[in-house]
């Protein structure tokens, strides 16, 4: 997808996630954000899109304090909180079209070009929405090619991320993860496959047998890599080693 078609579900996806909060009771406790209610999560949302805009509209080349954020808490009152939320998701949007797509800033990665800040908050989004959607009894739905670039972007983070501060790697050396996406829309962005290259975590879209092999939608695929859904729950089929599985869940960010 091109920085304009995730921008166009971005918003998309914001808008969904805000419906759900309009006749919710915000003090609902979340289980899968354990010790968050509703509130918390929209708040959390709400203010990663700010954080980011401003950061991208001011090019900023490190981390910026949550605490500094303009506008960083929703007013009260259910409707003018979905308002606050909606400008927060343009903003990002309006501040990556000024600032330019490509003008590099700070990110969870380092410096990288605007627009992945729209991409990384699409998918930030997406993954609260279900989380609300569990609690509330609402469906949950995502286009595939949406969930597995979904998967993809969670690699890079993880692939980044692993490791750091001598933490232990979420594969042990010689094992394998495959992620197979069965819908048609993916296509080959829709198979993964993990392992360890020189002490650190790397990945590729090739066809693999893996040590474990998990194959499925992609967005039950994200829902169980992101710790939304037990793959038993699910329709994911499950080859192999699933201790292998089990210590790559354990070893990923929530």
């Amino acid at each position: 997808m091109s920085p304009l078609d995730f921008a166009t579900e971005f918003l998309t996806e914001n808008r969904a996630f805000s419906e759900l909060f309009r006749d919710a009771d915000g003090a609902t406790p979340v289980p899968t954000c354990p010790g968050w209610s509703l509130d918390q999560v929209f708040r959390h949302v709400g203010l990663g899109h700010r954080w980011s805009a401003q950061i991208v509209r001011d090019r900023l080349q490190e981390f910026l304090d949550l605490g500094s954020v303009e506008a960083g808490k929703p007013p009260p009152g259910q409707a003018k909180a979905i308002s606050w939320m909606h400008d927060g998701a343009q903003r990002l949007v309006d501040a990556v079209q000024l600032t330019g797509s490509e003008t590099p800033v700070w990110t969870l990665l380092g410096s990288r070009p605007a627009n992945w800040w729209i991409r990384r908050r699409l998918h930030e989004t997406a993954m609260h929405r279900a989380d609300a959607a569990m609690v509330l009894g609402a469906d949950f739905a995502l286009a595939p090619q949406v969930a597995a670039d979904g998967i993809t972007e969670r690699l890079e983070l993880i692939a980044f991320q692993a490791g750091a501060d001598g933490a232990e790697l979420p594969l042990a050396n010689g094992t394998t993860l495959h992620l197979h996406a069965t819908d048609a829309g993916p296509g080959e962005a829709g198979e993964w496959t993990i392992a360890v290259d020189q002490g650190r975590i790397a990945w590729s879209h090739e066809h693999g047998k893996g040590s474990v092999a998990l194959r499925g939608g992609a967005a039950e695929l994200l829902l169980a890599m992101t710790r939304r859904i037990d793959v038993g729950d699910t329709g994911i089929e499950l080859f192999g080693d699933d201790a292998v599985w089990q210590n790559w869940l354990q070893r990923t960010p929530y």
